[in-house]
Formats: C-alpha cells, structure tokens, sequence
C-alpha cells in the first residue's frame, strides 16, 4: 500500500499544531542540534487530524534516554525519570508537558508480565511496533515532515483499528494491545479490522501474562469512553472479559419464552451510558457492577416471574473481589461496592412519597455529597424501561426525591447527624465500661435520630433507659 497524503486541511492543521506549539519547534531544533532526530508521534498527530487539538505533546527519538534527558535538562521547568527504564523522559514548561521516548521494539517474554525494554535504529521501525495504524503516523521536526508507512491516515478516514504489522505478531509482542482495541473501539467509535478481531479471539489466553495494573488502566478509559458498549461487546465476543472480567460475560444470561425477564448484559450497558458525567470513573464502574450478583440470585417462583432477591448484597461483594484483584486503589472499591450495595435504595421511593425519616437515612448512607450525586444519577440511569410511562414517573420520583433531600438539609445538616448522646455520656448515665454494649446503645440513638429527627438529651437518656430495661441492664444507683 502507497502511504496515503493528508489532504489540503489536514496539512494545514499539521502546519497549525506546530506553529501553536513553540516547544515543539524548539525542541526538534535542540534535539537536531545534539545531533538526533524527533517525531511528533501517536495521539498527538492522530488527534489533531481529528480536529481534536492534543492536552500533551508524545515524541520519538533517535537518543537514547541518557543523553534524551540531557537536552531535555537543558530546556524544561520540570523533568520526571519515572519512566526512564522504557526509554520514556517526561519534562514540562510553560503549561506545556511532554513525553519523549527512545525508538522502541519491544517484545514480551512468555510468562512475563512486563515488556523486555529494546531500542530500535528509525522512525519505521519504532511505528512498526505501534499498536494500530492510526497511532503509527508522525511529524518529523523542526522541519515538519509527514510520515505514514502503514496508511494509518486511510484508517483514520475509514474509522478502522488495524495493526501496523500481522495482528498475531502485534499481540504477540505485546498482547495488552488486544485489550486496547476495545478501549479504542469505546474511545474513538473505531470498528475493529477482522484480523484483529480474529487474532484477538484466538490469543485471549496470552492476557494472563500481563498485569493487572495495565489492564486495570485499560479498563478505566474504555468504561468512561464514549462507546463503550461497543468496547464491552468486543471483549466479550473475543473472549477477553474472561481473562479479567468474568462478571460481564455471565450477565448474558439464557433466556427462555416462559421466563420473560429483562436482557441483565444489555440493560447493564444501557446504564453505563446513561451514567453521567462519563469521565466519573466511579460511576461508570459502579454502572458497570451494579448487576454483577444478578446470575447467582436468580431464581424462578410460580408463575414464571424471575427474582434477584439481595442481589445488590452479593454484587457488592463480587465487585469488592474483582476491583482488588484488578489493583483498583482502595478508595475506588470503597466507593464502588458501596454505590452497588445502595443502587436499589431509590425504588422503594418509586413507588410512593418517603417518611423524613426514609429520606435521611438515604442521605446519611451515601456518605458524602459527591456519593449521594453518584447514587442520584446511578439511580436515574437504571431506568432503562421502554415503558414511557413508568419511566416518567420514576423520573418525577427522583426529582421529588432530590428537592425534599435539598428541603431537609436546609432544615437539619443531615450528612452531620450524629446520636444525642456520645459515649461518654452513654458510659457514664448507665455505669458501663467500654465495650459491644456502648456501640449497640449508639446505634440504637443513631436509628432513633433518622427515625424521628432531631431530639433533646433529655430524650435521648429517656430512650436509653428504655433500651437498658429492655436489655436487662441493671439501673444505676442514684
């Protein structure tokens, strides 16, 4: 295949990036100076022959790392070595923040789970190892000079995802490329080439050698893409979800005429598109999760209809084993299962008006107010019915539910509530020394506050010394 030529806008808009990014014009001339060469690579030219104007500048060199920080030293506010052992120099200046990376061929030793760090000789060559066409195009600086040996620019015009090189040689070297084709699938609205998809199905296995860390990456941008249905449905069909998300696969579960329930894999995409905002990693993963525990709690009562009793109980769970195991950080899971175990808190308001005290306790379990406006628009996604009307009511449902949240805040602090009494003030009123007993006592004022709304101390000893009668708890002298 011919490399195709950017058009007349497309070599403007080559020619704009680089007169609107001094940095890099002045850096191809340092890096010219020091006697190597440097390409504007990868995202950086795709995007902006998208139209999209790039947030960090991607480079490709001819120098090695040692003497790629060398000139960058000489240039940059900032510099970061974190990469350095990939070839990889980070530097920023000016609000303008920059990767350069040495040429690379780098390949996977079986049953390794890091890629064996090579350095290659030409811009070719280090395209050549690119994951799909359309990241392997590059601008050659200072002088701006358009190279394309794979035709990633027909690929970029046709919307495909094609490998530089044989896909099974591609995901050979690298097979977390496999799971970057969904994600770019789900990012960029691209449709996979069938070899790709083909090598992909065949090669699922090989994703066990790589770690979970860059799967997990992966992941987070493919759930917050714009596609990502199409991202999900690719590493189902190929497979890949069994390697690493197994939940998501099992929630197409078999249907069958007697038993008319709703489609649990399709509903599950449907609210992770309707979660929104859609760059809300939280969200979207909760979104995701929130149905995992639909499979093992499915069960058949008389008359066909399909139940999922706690099925939010046991999902949060699963969605606990599989973020760690995903090496989500602890406060995403946190967030996560909590989101998944509340999901279904809003339906019993669905169907009539809650109690104050229903509404505070609502509050009070999501936590903080970016979890309660996560739970809100986890809750307004899940209605996924095509019954207009049911899905207008419900929609009236939450947005009552909202203004009565904002009406009691106004009226008691409910994020703050706290028991009348703490424990000290327990401890001493019913002569107790610390321990199990004082947390029950707490918590039975906690439920007697949402219940009721705000109480006196007076009646707050008043009720515990009703729940110490009742405990059998002998009364206290005086």
């Amino acid at each position: 295949m011919s490399p195709q030529l950017p058009t007349s806008d497309q070599r403007r808009a080559l020619s704009a990036l680089v007169t609107a990014t001094p940095a890099a014009l002045e850096l191809g001339r340092r890096f010219r100076a020091a006697g190597h060469d440097l390409y504007l690579v990868g995202g950086s030219v795709r995007d902006v022959l998208r139209g999209i104007a790039p947030q960090d500048l991607d480079f490709a060199t001819s120098a090695r790392p040692e003497a790629c920080k060398a000139v960058l030293q000489r240039w940059a506010d900032n510099i970061w070595l974190t990469g350095l052992r990939y070839g990889t120099v980070s530097a920023a200046r000016g609000g303008v923040t920059v990767e350069v990376t040495t040429y690379r061929a780098d390949v996977y030793t079986p049953g390794s789970r890091h890629p064996e760090v090579t350095y290659g000789d030409d811009i070719e060559g280090d395209l050549a190892r690119r994951d799909f066409t359309v990241n392997a195009m590059a601008v050659q600086l200072p002088d701006p000079r358009f190279v394309d040996p794979f035709g990633g620019l027909a690929d970029l015009a046709a919307r495909v995802l094609r490998t530089p090189v044989d896909p099974k040689r591609s995901f050979g070297d690298d097979p977390l490329r496999m799971v970057r084709l969904a994600r770019f699938t789900a990012t960029l609205g691209f449709t996979p080439d069938a070899a790709a998809e083909q090598a992909a199905t065949e090669m699922a296995g090989s994703l066990d050698d790589i770690s979970r860390e860059r799967i997990r990456d992966e992941l987070s941008k493919l759930v917050c893409g714009e596609w990502q249905g199409r991202g999900m449905d690719l590493l189902v069909r190929t497979g890949l979800a069994d390697r690493f998300l197994p939940e998501l696969p099992a929630l197409a579960m078999e249907r069958d005429p007697l038993h008319h329930h709703k489609d649990v894999y399709a509903h599950t995409l449907a609210v992770v598109d309707r979660a929104v905002p859609r760059d809300d990693l939280v969200l979207r993963l909760a979104a995701l999760l929130h149905d995992i525990g639909k499979p093992a709690t499915r069960a058949y009562e008389p008359g066909g209809k399909v139940t999922f009793h706690h099925h939010e109980v046991v999902g949060a769970r699963m969605a606990e084993r599989r973020l760690k195991e995903l090496r989500y950080p602890h406060d995403v899971i946190a967030e996560v299962t909590d989101l998944v175990r509340l999901h279904l808190r809003f339906h019993g308001y669905g169907e009539g008006a809650w109690t104050d005290s229903a509404v505070r306790r609502y509050v009070h379990d999501a936590g903080s107010p970016e979890q309660l406006r996560r739970l809100n628009a986890l809750s307004r996604a899940d209605v996924t019915t095509r019954n207009r009307a049911k899905a207008a009511r419900l929609g009236r449902a939450m947005d009552d539910l909202e203004r009565r949240i904002v009406q009691l805040e106004m009226e008691e602090e409910i994020r703050a509530i706290r028991p009348a009494l703490d424990g000290r003030q327990i401890m001493a009123h019913l002569d107790l020394a610390p321990g199990p007993l004082v947390g029950e006592a707490r918590t039975m004022l906690l439920d007697a506050r949402l219940d009721r709304g705000p109480m006196s101390e007076e009646e707050a000893y008043a009720l515990l010394d009703e729940w110490a009668e009742a405990k059998g708890l002998p009364r206290r002298a005086g």
